[in-house]
């Protein structure tokens, strides 16, 4: 098992490194922003839609390791998604940094399992994927963990 935490870590070091589409999408026809007041996160996400699909997204921010390894993860699993697949998968990855409870099979959301031994640290998985929900959305208010 030791084996599998250090690949877990491994992932999230990476996406916090290296993060994948990160920067403001000029073409983005929707966007939003998100706050963890908690321990000062920012997001802001850019989606283009094309009909019902996420063409292209991208993210913006500022915050630690888990916010933005998580935010450029997002973006790696909601790209060609529709928003009811978004949801679906916001929801199997709020399961697994609540629960621990990863799926058998290994996988980069499965990395983020070991956020529910650290409560506070929830708020700064999920910040990303919640300001992508609300562009998707349209909602006019800022995304907040509060």
């Amino acid at each position: 098992m030791s084996d599998l935490t250090d690949l877990y870590q491994q992932v999230i070091l990476d996406h916090n490194r290296r993060p994948r589409n990160r920067g403001k999408l000029p073409t983005a026809n929707r966007v939003a922003h998100g706050d963890n007041p908690t321990c000062g996160d920012q997001c802001s996400v850019y989606i283009r839609l094309e009909g019902d699909r996420i063409a292209e997204i991208g993210f913006d921010g500022s915050g630690c390791a888990i916010s933005q390894a998580s935010a450029s993860l997002m973006t790696t699993q909601l790209k060609g998604k529709t928003a009811a697949e978004a949801q679906a998968l916001f929801d199997n990855f709020h399961h697994i940094v609540t629960t621990g409870e990863a799926p058998e099979e290994i996988s980069d959301v499965a990395a983020f399992a070991g956020v529910h031994s650290f409560p506070a640290r929830i708020k700064c998985a999920t910040l990303g994927w919640h300001a992508a929900l609300n562009a998707l959305k349209s909602e006019p208010t800022d995304a907040s963990t509060e």
